[in-house]
């Protein structure tokens, strides 16, 4: 038996299997539709003002979110959309997905001995009209790995490494990367379940 209010349909704007896990196994009832947003244009047109450069990250992951949950929400009048997005940053440095393993295998030696910090965003948006919005950041430290452990567990995971902005799904092998973990953990996978739950509670949209 699901959670979710019947009256309300709930949408999640992303193909992210992982997302979808999450709230699968929340017992929500959702339909999961890709946004199909232009993340590159977004990031482009996105102006950082007088931010600093991760309050600017924070604001650039909720930006992406609210698009991709508009869009979607231009397409399903009524329903509830949730958006969400997560970008990486290291050493004043943004990253996105690697595209390649070897740019996955750059991404990983820059990580490496090193915290970077995961800023997430997630808002919800109904009829055109964002309704609610939360940021996390979690901080993650990569432990001094050697060449031959990056070697091993590249092959080991294979283009799996591509699906995620940090090369990595800590509920896997990619633990073995990290010495220190500070953060919410299902913000880490790229949905902050707790307050996101808490917020579908107040509205009435799953039961309380």
């Amino acid at each position: 038996m699901t959670e979710t209010a019947e009256s309300t349909k709930l949408i999640l704007a992303s193909a992210s299997s992982v997302r979808q896990t999450l709230l699968r196994n929340a017992g929500l009832e959702f339909e999961a539709v890709d946004s199909r947003a232009d993340e590159d244009a977004i990031k482009a047109g996105f102006a950082e003002g007088d931010l600093e450069r991760d309050a600017a990250t924070d604001a650039l992951a909720l930006k992406l979110a609210e698009e991709k949950a508009l869009a979607v929400s231009a397409r399903f009048p009524g329903a509830l959309v949730i958006g969400a997005d997560q970008i990486l940053s290291c050493m004043g440095k943004r990253y996105d997905k690697p595209k390649s393993m070897s740019e996955a295998r750059a991404n990983l030696t820059e990580f490496r001995g090193r915290a970077h910090i995961l800023h997430s965003g997630l808002v919800l948006v109904k009829d055109g009209a964002t309704v609610w919005r939360h940021s996390a950041r979690a901080v993650l430290t990569m432990r001094a790995f050697s060449d031959r452990f990056l070697d091993h567990y590249l092959a080991e995971t294979g283009s799996m490494v591509m699906k995620s902005v940090g090369c990595y799904q800590l509920e896997g092998p990619g633990v073995q990367l990290f010495d220190r973990i500070e953060g919410d953990y299902f913000s880490i996978l790229g949905l902050p379940m707790l307050p996101l739950l808490a917020e579908l509670r107040r509205n009435g949209v799953v039961r309380a």
